[in-house]
């Protein structure tokens, strides 16, 4: 089939059939469709939607453009979480070494940044050694040894949505329901997965800002996982805040290694990670009631169990083997940090979380061009939450910058991000709706 004739014929509102799909996709991969065809082809999705027969076509094409992993001697439930991408969302580094400690086998497979939001795989990398692009036989060992492993999209997993996604990164159609659908499900489809969490952000730091969208968003993807054979529940949290006080990648990473290691408990990220945790467990059939298993979450991070198998994960995957000993060591710091000082006294009420994340790439640590290199040591730190009441020169964050003149700049522009109120806010909680 003639690329361009497909192009056309969704550009026009018309209704794809599966062939005519499978043929774009199978194009994409074996690069026959060019990238100024796939962005047409993304920007006519956008414009003009997917049924979902056309959605669900699309994720099997995509997960069917490459190797489709199976566990049958892993020994444990398989299952994994994903996120649709937030400001300071570093939840998958805690939530796949916590699951594997309480019994389940993660595969997770992540991605880079996407727009304004950041990247698991961009966090990792700042781990010296790691390694986010195993062979399949290396990714099935440390899930084996460790119990999980958080990598990127190997050359033979769902190839054509690593295409696309670094192609929608950068011509403003990240923001299509039917495209996030097919390039989450694919990549996690092709992982063998059995059970599936995910965690749809809502809020003006999220692709999704109104409840509506999210829940259109978060029903798609249950019914398209779901109709595919995975049995998958879906979390509405706020992305009206950064979710970590910490956003860029090694920053994020540090955050990471303090929430295991106990250090962040009762924060909105660690509430987060065993609302999702719990969620797995369930439908894993590892616990019967999501306080049970909330409560054997909370043994495995207070025990610390969670805390080795992320090290023995890290180290398996090239990493070094005390990282949780050493993060300073290991994680590059920034040559400026300067702080985000309040001009007036009241209560932290709103944050322009787009804009925040913004800031983090304009300091180098995302990606304008998908060649771009990336500053891991670079960001905004000890981020205060919605609620915190300030006096005027008190510190709401600090930014860590390349140098002193770009971190003053950038300290300027991330005060611009939040709004102060004379009284107290009601802050929304970070869990507002499950969707089955």
């Amino acid at each position: 089939m003639i690329p361009q004739e497909i192009i056309r014929r969704k550009r026009d509102g018309q209704t794809l059939s599966g062939e005519e799909i499978a043929a774009f996709i199978d194009g994409l991969t074996r690069e026959d469709v060019t990238e100024g065809q796939a962005a047409a082809f993304a920007m006519a999705v956008f414009f003009r939607g997917m049924s979902r027969d056309e959605t669900v076509a699309l994720t099997l094409a995509m997960r069917d453009s490459g190797d489709v992993m199976t566990w049958a001697d892993i020994g444990r439930p398989v299952a994994d979480k994903h996120s649709t991408g937030g400001v300071g969302d570093n939840v998958s580094l805690v939530l796949a070494p916590l699951a594997a400690a309480c019994g389940l086998a993660v595969p997770m497979i992540s991605g880079r940044g996407l727009g304004h939001t950041g990247g698991t795989l961009d966090k990792l990398q700042s781990i010296p050694g790691y390694n986010v692009a195993p062979d399949l036989a290396l990714l099935q060992r440390v899930v084996s040894e460790a119990g999980c492993a958080i990598v990127g999209q190997t050359g033979d997993l769902a190839p054509a949505d690593r295409r696309l996604y670094a192609i929608r990164d950068v011509t403003a159609t990240v923001e299509s329901v039917p495209l996030i659908t097919a390039s989450i499900l694919s990549k996690k489809l092709a992982a063998g997965l059995e059970t599936l969490v995910l965690d749809v952000k809502v809020g003006n730091g999220a692709f999704m800002e109104s409840l509506e969208e999210a829940e259109a968003l978060a029903r798609s993807l249950v019914e398209v996982a779901n109709g595919a054979g995975t049995r998958t529940t879906a979390l509405l949290t706020d992305m009206n805040q950064p979710l970590a006080d910490a956003a860029g990648n090694a920053l994020e990473v540090r955050h990471a290694i303090d929430l295991l290691s106990g250090r962040k408990n009762g924060t909105r990220a660690h509430e987060l990670v065993l609302a999702l945790a719990a969620e797995m467990l369930v439908q894993a059939g590892v616990a019967t009631t999501i306080a049970e298993a909330r409560q054997q979450a909370e043994r495995a991070l207070e025990g610390g169990e969670a805390l080795g198998v992320f090290a023995r994960m890290v180290h398996l995957l090239g990493g070094p083997a005390d990282l949780v000993e050493r993060p300073d060591h290991y994680l590059s710091g920034a040559a400026a940090v300067v702080p985000v000082v309040a001009q007036e006294g009241g209560w932290l009420s709103a944050c322009a979380t787009r804009d925040l994340g913004l800031a983090v790439i304009e300091l180098g640590g995302g990606r304008k061009r998908p060649q771009d290199d990336i500053d891991h040591a670079v960001g905004v730190a000890d981020i205060l939450p919605l609620g915190s009441q300030v006096s005027r020169g008190d510190p709401i964050a600090f930014v860590h910058a390349a140098d002193r003149a770009e971190g003053e700049r950038m300290a300027e522009a991330v005060r611009r991000c939040f709004a102060m109120s004379e009284e107290a806010p009601a802050v929304t909680p970070v869990v507002i709706e499950r969707i089955t």
